[in-house]
C-alpha cells in the first residue's frame, strides 16, 4: 500500500529516519483525504522484509502477505465494532459501526506486553480515534502513558476536538496534507469517476470521499431529493420522508445541510459551494427566503445530525425536519 501524491513530502520526512518515529502518532484532517491508508502504509513499512528505497513496503514478502490478509501477528487494526441489539438480531438487522470498545483496547494490553513474533516490534492503528468511548479512551491512555518498547501507535481522527486532551498530549500530532484541486481531479480521473467536479464539490475537495459519491444510484437519489427541495410550494414532504426513511437517512441529512449552506452563501456572497448542478435554483430561492430563519434552522439541523445514530422512527424524524425546512423557507 502506497501513499497518495499529496502525501509524498510528509512520507519522505517520516521515512528519512524511521527509527526515530515517536511511539504514538495522531494523524488529523478531514474525512476522505487518505489518512487511514497512510497509517496502514506506515505499519506495513515497519514489518516489510525487503522495503523499497522510499521506505514503502514491497508488497511481496511474507510479512506483506500477512498484512494483506489482515493476519500479521504483530499488527492490530482497531475500528468500531458492530453492537447488536437483541430485538434487531431477531429481525436479522444489525446496527451500523459505532464504537471502539473497552474490550478491544484491553486486549491491546496483552498484545503489547508479549514478545513480538519478529524483531520489528508492533504496530497498532486506531481508526477513527473519536470512536473511542469514554471507557475505552481512558483504557488506551494507560497504554500510551507506559508504552512497551518498539511499539508504534497510529491514531487517525477526522474530529480531533472529540478526543481526550490527555490522549492528544501523548501523541505527536500531524496535520495531514490535503490535495490541491488539480491533484484531486487527477486522482479521480484515474479512478474513472463520473461527474468528478460535482462530486469533489460535494466532498469539500476530499478525493476519497468524492469517489464514494461518484455512484450513479447515490447521485440519482440526491438529484430527486434536492429537486423536491427547490420547489417548497410543491414539496410532498410526507412522500419524501417515507422514501428517505427507507434509504440512507444520514445521506439525506447531509444533502439538506449542504443545501442550506448553499442557500446562505448564495444570499450573502452570491456563491454556491456544494450543489453545482442546482446553482440557478439556489439563487432563485435564496432571494425569497428569510435569511435569519434559514440560518436558525441550519443550526438546529446541525445539532440533530450530531445525535443522528439510530432514531426510533426515522420517518417521523425526517417528516419533522422537512416541515421545519418548509417553515424556514416559506
Amino acid at each position: 500500500m502506497n501513499h497518495y501524491s499529496w502525501q509524498a513530502d510528509l512520507w519522505q520526512r517520516l521515512m528519512s529516519q524511521p527509527e526515530r518515529l515517536p511511539h504514538a502518532l495522531l494523524l488529523e484532517g478531514p474525512r476522505g483525504i487518505g489518512k487511514r491508508d497512510f497509517a496502514l502504509s506506515l505499519a506495513a513499512a515497519r514489518f516489510c522484509e525487503t522495503p523499497n528505497k522510499d521506505g514503502h513496503a514491497c508488497g511481496h514478502c511474507t510479512a506483506c502477505h500477512w498484512i494483506g490478509q489482515g493476519a500479521h501477528p504483530d499488527m492490530r487494526l482497531l475500528e468500531p465494532v458492530t453492537p447488536e441489539n437483541s430485538d434487531e438480531a431477531e429481525e436479522g438487522a444489525t446496527r451500523k459501526k459505532q464504537e471502539i470498545t473497552i474490550a478491544q483496547v484491553r486486549a491491546l494490553g496483552d498484545f503489547v506486553n508479549l514478545s513480538s513474533h519478529r524483531a520489528s516490534g508492533r504496530a497498532i492503528v486506531i481508526h477513527p480515534a473519536e470512536a473511542l468511548n469514554p471507557a475505552s479512551a481512558n483504557a488506551l491512555l494507560k497504554t500510551l502513558e507506559e508504552p512497551s518498547p518498539n511499539s508504534l501507535f497510529v491514531l487517525v481522527t477526522h474530529q480531533a476536538n472529540f478526543l481526550l486532551p490527555t490522549i492528544k498530549s501523548r501523541c505527536h500530532r500531524i496535520s495531514m496534507p490535503q490535495p490541491s484541486a488539480a491533484q484531486a481531479h487527477a486522482w479521480l480521473a484515474q479512478q474513472g469517476a463520473e461527474q468528478a467536479e460535482l462530486c469533489l464539490a460535494l466532498a469539500g475537495g476530499a478525493p476519497l470521499l468524492a469517489r464514494e459519491y461518484a455512484d450513479a444510484q447515490y447521485l440519482q437519489a440526491r438529484q430527486q431529493f434536492l429537486s423536491a427541495l427547490q420547489k417548497p410550494k410543491q414539496l410532498n414532504w410526507l412522500l419524501l420522508a417515507e422514501q428517505g426513511a427507507k434509504a440512507d437517512l444520514a445521506a439525506r441529512f447531509d444533502w439538506l445541510q449542504k443545501w442550506l449552506s448553499d442557500l446562505i452563501t448564495s444570499r450573502l456572497a452570491g456563491k454556491v459551494r456544494y450543489n453545482l448542478d442546482f446553482v440557478s435554483s439556489l439563487q432563485d430561492l435564496a432571494v425569497k427566503v428569510n435569511l435569519m430563519r434559514v440560518q436558525q434552522f441550519a443550526s438546529e439541523l446541525a445539532q440533530i445530525k450530531r445525535r443522528l445514530k439510530h432514531p426510533l422512527n426515522p420517518q417521523l424524524l425526517l417528516e419533522s425536519v422537512l416541515l421545519s425546512y418548509l417553515a424556514a423557507v416559506s
